[in-house]
């Protein structure tokens, strides 16, 4: 069932030319091992932790597997937080950028409206958190008589969250007739309960929780009572020197004031918490992914759905109360076979939380001395020139395949019987431009985007200046990049 490239998986054209523009040459374990039964329509079970390439395990044989032509969405992928659904539609679209997949997300805390308008256009995955999945359900704005794929993601993450009942009442909403695959780190006997019940003869997958060995990532503690929590913070990062690192506290509150801590102390930082608006945490994100600041202050929400590549040290500045977190938050590090480092501030009466967190991961977590004095000011002049050092912007995955799409914009839309056909038979027409140069279609009740794909869109853009569709003549602009 192995295989050891992309290429050796019967994929179409268009989803091998958006892997090979991705940069994905060689399958992770877990895409190894799931991408074959998904692609046969197994049902599947796979305990896999986080920042093991599960995103595309499923997304690439999902985006291979969807019909193109049918309206309705055929895929649906339920995660746990807001980030990881974003997360995961920006994979899909880009998975399926080149055969014009359609992945909408549906979250809480984004006007429900919007949401709804996106619904109404070709869809052909929608990834979204529990509780706006079922609103989408219970006002029928969401359709599922085609769904053909659930993916329950992060199921034990559902399970912390108590959404494990809004799960099941989706479930048992959905067509009995479907391919439903359910990622875990851990299996707890609810999760179990949940693959008995409601999947046929699923195939159990179990990748080693790699992320943990300390080959890849090297865990150590510090004993420090909470008064001088914060001024051995700053002797560690001064040591450490850290490129990118993420700082966890147990609360929005403690994220708030350390962050403005360290903003005081002139540190390159931002905070991700629940409290904040949708918009803001995602702006926070992209930041951070680029790599515009060195050190993200988050809770645990932020411990989930972040896949960036290159984060060095993880902090605990909060020892987590739930032994589980320890392990969702150390796996930001460590990611892709690089190395990283997991730090962990314990306070003299957080021993029961830290053998918790130990008996867990099956190992002992070496304490270490606080830095010496000397050990600090000898780094100190190091720190301070990364501090000062612009950062260099990170490149995205997906840039290389963005790179040859321009979106376009024209002022016309359902309210001027203006359908995807419309456009693709006015631009297909064009000398030198193909069915296959137009990527996704949106049409809204006012104005439509057309994604003009293979650098071609310049061409299209100045010959549909002079240009009707359908009769009309539209203004047409190259649209704004987000």
């Amino acid at each position: 069932m192995t295989q050891e490239r992309f290429t050796d998986y019967k994929l179409s054209t268009d989803i091998a030319n958006a892997l090979k523009e991705l940069g994905y040459d060689q399958p992770t374990e877990v895409q190894r091992k799931v991408i074959p039964y998904v692609l046969q329509k197994h049902d599947l079970v796979a305990k896999s932790q986080t920042g093991s390439g599960k995103t595309a395990s499923y997304g690439i044989p999902i985006c291979e597997l969807v019909d193109w032509l049918e309206n309705k969405p055929q895929a649906l992928v339920l995660t746990p937080t807001r980030e990881l659904a974003v997360q995961v539609k920006d994979d899909l679209t880009n998975i399926g950028r080149f055969k014009r997949i359609k992945a909408t997300a549906v979250y809480g805390k984004q006007p429900i409206a919007i949401q709804k308008t996106e619904l109404k256009q070709k869809t052909h995955v929608v990834v979204g958190t529990p509780g706006r999945v079922m609103d989408h359900i219970e006002r029928d704005t969401l359709a599922l008589d085609k769904i053909r794929y659930l993916v329950i993601d992060e199921a034990d993450e559902m399970l912390n969250m108590g959404f494990i009942e809004q799960v099941e009442a989706i479930i048992n909403k959905l067509p009995k007739e479907r391919v439903t695959l359910l990622f875990s780190a851990t299996l707890p006997e609810a999760v179990k309960s949940l693959a008995h019940n409601y999947m046929k003869d699923p195939i159990d997958i179990e990748i080693k929780a790699t992320g943990l060995t300390t080959d890849k990532i090297e865990h150590f503690l510090y004993e420090v009572p909470e008064k001088d929590k914060l001024s051995l913070l700053r002797d560690i990062t001064v040591v450490e020197n850290p490129d990118s690192c993420i700082i966890f506290c147990r609360t929005k509150d403690r994220v708030d004031t350390l962050c403005d801590e360290l903003t005081d102390l002139d540190y390159s930082c931002d905070k991700i918490h629940g409290g904040m608006e949708q918009d803001d945490r995602l702006a926070v994100m992209n930041d951070f992914k680029k790599g515009q600041f060195r050190y993200l202050i988050a809770t645990d929400v932020a411990a989930r759905g972040i896949d960036i590549d290159n984060i060095t040290h993880v902090i605990n500045y909060d020892i987590p109360l739930e032994k589980e977190s320890y392990v969702h938050r150390t796996g930001r590090t460590g990611r892709a076979g690089l190395s990283g480092k997991a730090i962990t501030l314990v306070t003299p009466f957080e021993d029961r939380f830290l053998s918790e967190v130990e008996e867990y991961i099956g190992f002992k977590i070496s304490t270490r001395l606080a830095p010496s004095e000397e050990e600090v000011a000898t780094n100190k002049p190091g720190f301070e020139e990364k501090m000062k050092k612009k950062p260099t912007i990170k490149k995205s995955k997906s840039e290389q395949l963005n790179k040859q799409i321009m979106k376009l914009y024209f002022n016309g839309g359902k309210k001027k019987k203006l359908r995807a056909v419309d456009f693709v038979g006015t631009i297909a027409k064009i000398d030198g431009v193909s069915a296959e140069d137009i990527g996704i279609i949106t049409i809204q009740d006012t104005i439509s985007f057309v994604e003009i794909l293979n650098g071609k869109g310049p061409l299209v853009l100045q010959t549909m200046k002079n240009t009707k569709v359908k009769g009309k003549l539209l203004k047409v602009y190259e649209a704004n990049k987000k």
